[in-house]
């Protein structure tokens, strides 16, 4: 073979591979070779290979370090009054949950009871009673409760435009005794149809008691009765011009044009309310006595009579 022929397991030559080997050894290893500049080889002739070393790899730090950690010195009162917060924190959640599960109880039994739970809902800003009729009332009574309910708020109306009526009649000179009247009539006239008569109704309709409706046809007739008599004004009954009725407006109206039509639109109003107010119980009657319940209230009146004579 011609030309120089190097062995890959010469150890000289492992040697001189090897970047760790000891300089000395390299050197040797170097000096066999020849002092030439070149080599032959079977391909022609090259230069030799650099002598230069490779440096070792820096050590690398490990992923954590040691570090010195400072004793912090821990109070035993601090320790002792953290402890007790959090015994009374518990406490206090304990005795919420105790009192949560006892209005849970109390809540289920006035339902098992039968006993509904009526939250003050109405009007909006300043609530006053319940009511809430799109929920609580069977979709087929619906229109007829609202009806209802406006007759509720007709004789608010009435009433109030009555007491506004009859303040500018006295300050006319009809004297403040018709003015004390028709504020009487609205404070005991508002109050008193919400609780005799559209209170029955509503919780009629919502639980459908031959008793309740009774109550309502009874109070129903005098408010009814009460809007035909407003809207006359017959001086019998009532004292001078505390109602604008008609027959108060036909002789103010002579005396006074602004107070005579004061009197005449409340005339209007309360006639009005008399019509709806009798369109709403024709209507309540015939469903009550299309729902079985007249039949219902007969029978229920003949057991308390008959109980009643036997004791």
């Amino acid at each position: 073979m011609a030309g120089y022929y190097n062995n890959p397991f010469d150890e000289e030559e492992a040697e001189q591979a090897n970047p760790f080997a000891d300089q000395r050894t390299r050197g040797t290893a170097q000096s066999n070779y020849g002092s030439g500049p070149f080599y032959m080889t079977n391909h022609g002739t090259v230069p030799p290979a650099s002598n230069s070393t490779i440096s070792p790899l820096p050590h690398e730090r490990a992923g954590y370090e040691f570090r010195n950690t400072a004793d912090i010195p821990i109070d035993s009162a601090k320790m002792q009054d953290l402890k007790k917060k959090e015994k009374e924190i518990q406490a206090k959640e304990a005795e919420l949950k105790r009192r949560e599960q006892d209005l849970k109880r109390k809540e289920d039994a006035i339902k098992r009871a039968g006993i509904i739970i009526e939250e003050k809902n109405w009007p909006p800003f300043f609530p006053i009673i319940h009511h809430d009729i799109a929920n609580e009332i069977p979709i087929h009574l619906q229109r007829l409760q609202y009806v209802a309910f406006m007759t509720m708020l007709g004789l608010v109306v009435c009433l109030g435009w009555n007491a506004v009526a009859v303040t500018l009649a006295w300050t006319k000179g009809e004297g403040p005794t018709i003015w004390f009247l028709a504020i009487i009539y609205f404070i005991s006239g508002v109050p008193g149809a919400y609780v005799l008569w559209y209170r029955p109704l509503y919780r009629a309709m919502r639980t459908d008691s031959a008793l309740k409706f009774s109550w309502f046809f009874l109070c129903y007739m005098f408010h009814i009765g009460f809007c035909i008599i407003a809207a006359v004004a017959p001086p019998i009954l009532f004292k001078g011009k505390s109602l604008t009725g008609v027959l108060p407006a036909i002789e103010l109206l002579s005396e006074n044009a602004l107070v005579g039509i004061f009197y005449f639109i409340g005339f209007g109003f309360f006639c009005t309310e008399s019509l709806v107010s009798v369109w709403v119980i024709q209507q309540v009657y015939m469903y009550f006595r299309g729902s079985g319940k007249a039949a219902e209230m007969r029978r229920e009146a003949a057991r308390q009579t008959m109980m009643a004579t036997l004791t």
